[in-house]
C-alpha cells in the first residue's frame, strides 16, 4: 500500500466551493502577502494535520460529486416553486416603493355580507381590534378616536352577546382617556401587559414584579439613535421602551431602525426581553408579552365563565397583530377548548399575512364594524311569517 495522501488546499475565499471545504486555507487572491503566508502555512503544517484535512476533503468530494449537486439544485428549485402556481402575485406601491408580493390562494377581501351573516347566527362573540392603523390611520395627526369610532364601539358593546377588546401597544393611560365614553369596552394595553374587561373593572397585569434593569441598558442606545435621527423619539411605557421614527425621513429612519434593532439585540442578548420592529417603531419589552397571549387568555377565560366563544373577529395591521392571528388558529385547533364556529382573522392592507382576510384601510374597517353594529340593533327577520285568520 502506498503512503497516505496528505495534500493541502489553498483556495480563494471568493469561489463557490470555499465554504464547503472546511479544511482548506482560505485567502483573498488579490492579497499577495496573504497568499504567500497561506502557502507557507500549508507547507509547514504538521503531517498528521495535513493527512486529517486531506481525508476530510476526499470524503466530502467523493460524496458530493456533480450528480449530487445537480440533484441538490433541482430539489431546491422544486421546493421554491412547489406552490408557485397556487399563489397569486400582486404589485403594490409606486416608484421606488413598488414591490411584488405573493398571497395565498384563500387570502381574500372580507365581505361585509359574509361576516354579518355569520355574526347573526352566533351568540358568544369575541371582537378584538387593534387601534393605530386599524381604527385610526397611521398618518393621522389626531390620535384620539373619532366620534364615529366611539359610536360604533358603543353599539357593539351594547350587545350582551359581544365581548369587545381594543388590543393595542399604547399605554393604558391614553387608552383609558380616549375610550372613557365606551363603558363596556375591554382594553389590553401595552400588547397585553395591562388588561381590563370594562371601564369599571380593575387593571390586571401579567407580571407581578417585572425586572426593568434592562431599561438602563437599552435607553442610552436608543438615545444615541434619537440624537442622530431627526424626527425620532423615545416613548417610555411601564413595561417597554419604544423608539419611534414615523416623523423622520422614511429611508433614513428605516435604515436607522434596522441598525438599532441589531444593536439592541446584541446589547440585550442575555436579558429577559425581546426586541421587535413594528410600523415605524423599534420596541423592547419583557419576554412573554404579546397580543397573541391576550387572545389565548380571553378565549380561555370566556370558556371558564361558561360562555365558550363561537365567533371571533380579529383585525390588525402590523407585525404584532400577526401574533393574534396565529393564536386564533392555535385556539381553533386546540382540542382542550370548544371548537370556534366562525373565525375571521383580518389584516388591514393587501399584504402577506397569517390572516385569511384583508380590508383595504381603516375606513373599510369602520364600515364593516358598522355593519355588525346594525345587525345587533336590528335582529334578523323570521324566514316566514304565518298569519292566522281563525275567528
Amino acid at each position: 500500500a502506498g503512503s497516505p495522501k496528505k495534500s493541502m488546499i489553498v483556495v480563494s475565499e471568493f469561489i463557490g466551493c470555499s465554504p464547503s471545504l472546511s479544511g482548506a486555507i482560505r485567502v483573498n487572491p488579490w492579497n499577495v502577502d496573504a497568499v504567500a503566508d497561506a502557502m507557507n502555512l500549508a507547507i509547514k503544517m504538521p503531517e498528521a494535520e495535513k493527512q486529517m484535512r486531506h481525508e476530510k476533503h476526499f470524503k466530502f468530494v467523493s460524496s458530493h460529486d456533480v450528480a449530487y449537486w445537480a440533484r441538490s439544485f433541482d430539489q431546491d428549485l422544486q421546493r421554491a416553486c412547489g406552490d408557485h402556481f397556487q399563489k397569486r402575485c400582486w404589485g403594490i406601491g409606486f416608484g421606488l416603493g413598488f414591490r411584488v408580493v405573493t398571497l395565498g390562494p384563500h387570502f381574500r377581501k372580507l365581505s361585509v355580507e359574509h361576516i354579518v351573516s355569520a355574526y347573526r347566527t352566533t351568540s358568544s362573540r369575541l371582537i378584538l381590534l387593534d387601534y393605530d392603523g386599524t381604527m385610526m390611520p397611521q398618518a393621522s395627526e389626531y390620535k384620539s378616536p373619532s366620534d364615529e369610532v366611539i359610536s360604533v364601539l358603543n353599539s357593539l358593546c351594547g350587545d350582551p352577546r359581544n365581548v369587545v377588546f381594543v388590543v393595542s401597544g399604547r399605554g393604558k393611560d391614553s387608552l383609558s382617556r380616549w375610550f372613557r365614553p365606551v363603558e363596556k369596552l375591554g382594553i389590553a394595553a401595552e400588547h397585553g401587559y395591562f388588561t381590563r374587561w370594562s371601564k369599571d373593572a380593575p387593571w390586571e397585569t401579567c407580571f407581578s414584579c417585572p425586572d426593568s434593569d434592562w431599561k438602563e441598558m437599552a435607553e442610552p442606545v436608543m438615545r444615541l439613535y434619537t440624537e442622530t435621527t431627526d424626527g425620532s423619539s423615545i416613548e417610555h411605557k411601564e413595561s417597554a421602551l419604544v423608539w419611534h421614527h414615523q416623523d423622520a425621513d422614511p429611508d433614513f429612519g428605516s435604515c436607522q431602525a434596522k441598525e438599532l434593532l441589531d444593536h439592541l439585540e446584541n446589547v440585550l442578548a442575555n436579558e429577559p426581553v425581546v426586541v421587535k420592529r413594528g410600523q415605524h417603531i423599534v420596541e423592547v419589552k419583557p419576554q412573554g408579552i404579546s397580543k397573541g397571549k391576550v387572545v389565548e387568555d380571553l378565549i380561555s377565560t370566556m370558556s371558564r365563565r361558561g360562555k365558550p366563544v363561537d365567533f371571533v373577529l380579529c383585525v390588525g395591521d402590523d407585525r404584532s397583530d400577526e401574533d393574534m392571528f396565529e393564536s386564533i388558529m392555535s385556539s381553533v385547533n386546540n382540542p382542550a377548548l370548544p371548537s370556534i364556529a366562525e373565525v375571521f382573522a383580518c389584516t388591514v392592507g393587501k399584504k402577506p399575512s397569517k390572516a385569511k382576510y384583508y380590508l383595504d384601510d381603516p375606513t373599510d374597517v369602520i364600515k364593516m364594524l358598522q355593519g355588525l353594529a346594525s345587525a345587533s340593533i336590528r335582529p334578523p327577520k323570521p324566514a316566514s311569517l304565518l298569519v292566522s285568520f281563525e275567528g
